[in-house]
């Protein structure tokens, strides 16, 4: 008995003395802005609703934080000429937090003009905006122009799961216009996003279904929207609800590096050229948009 007393003991003083804490070294930069843009204009209405929510990116085990110590936020509005070149700055918009600390940035109602930007500014020209925001002793700048969408025809629910007996097949049905190269963003809430174009569609109604991995109770409302995008914002957003899996939304942080629009142009000289392919390393990340939306709303029976 004392024999096997000793065994033991031995047996676990040996696996005390292996008990060695590891260090794991992860990896370690400084923060990155996070641009969150998506700006969705309803055309029935008299303003775009611009928010322009930032971040910062943060270490491995860190919190993401707000950003909210901006030296400067502005929208740019520009007219672009025949040759696609900006013709000189039609307007601004100046942003402001009205809830401090919420990195959440609107037009500043201080000023003594409407720093809100008009729905018809997008429908009535061919425009430019660009996003500039100065933080950190850096700059950084984002470009786009607006897009248009369609409605959505047709929503009702389908009878088919993916796999087992859970989940809602929604039937979605809607127009393409007739130009070619239409890129568009389905919006299904819940941080559900899907991209599609009109490759194989052009100008011809579409439908297609797309499968919720939970079932709802009768009464309840799903609200769908149908956005449009341009080849670039599409791509973006391919990539992000590749590697988010539609789980947790297109402005979280993803598994690798996804480059929006959004670029650091400190250093450039030429204003109008939002680019800094020579500085590979100095980028924010995030996407600027302006698309136009149309939202349907699906109740389960």
């Amino acid at each position: 008995m004392k024999k096997w007393f000793l065994f033991f003991l031995v047996c676990a003083i040996a696996l005390a003395a292996c008990e060695d804490v590891i260090d794991v070294e992860t990896p370690s930069e400084d923060p990155r802005l996070v641009v969150e843009g998506l700006l969705r204009v309803d055309t029935t209405q008299m303003w775009i609703p611009v928010e322009i929510k930032l971040t910062q990116t943060a270490n491995f085990f860190g919190t993401i934080e707000p950003v909210t110590d901006v030296d400067e936020i502005v929208i740019i509005i520009q007219e672009i000429d025949e040759n696609g070149f900006p013709n000189g700055a039609t307007g601004t918009s100046s942003l402001t937090q009205l809830d401090p600390g919420s990195g959440i940035y609107v037009p500043d109602p201080s000023f003594d003009e409407d720093q809100r930007i008009p729905v018809s500014a997008v429908l009535q020209g061919n425009l430019e905006f660009t996003l500039v925001i100065s933080w950190r002793e850096r700059r950084y700048a984002a470009q786009t122009r607006y897009v248009p969408s369609v409605p959505i025809d047709e929503l009702r629910v389908g009878d088919n799961t993916l796999f087992g007996d859970e989940g809602t097949e929604v039937i979605v049905r809607f127009t393409d216009r007739p130009e070619e190269g239409d890129f568009y963003i389905f919006d299904f809430g819940f941080g559900n996003y899907l991209v599609t174009e009109d490759t194989f569609y052009n100008g011809q109604e579409f439908e297609f279904s797309y499968f919720y991995d939970e079932e709802f109770e009768p009464g309840t409302a799903l609200e769908i929207g149908l956005l449009g995008a341009d080849r670039t914002f599409y791509n973006y957003m391919d990539l992000l609800i590749e590697q988010t899996d539609g789980a947790q939304g297109p402005f979280q942080t993803p598994v690798a590096t996804v480059r929006g629009n959004v670029f650091d142009v400190t250093n450039l000289d030429n204003d109008e050229v939002v680019d800094n392919a020579q500085q590979p390393n100095t980028f924010g990340l995030g996407y600027f948009a302006i698309v136009q939306e149309f939202k349907s709303t699906l109740i389960i029976e």
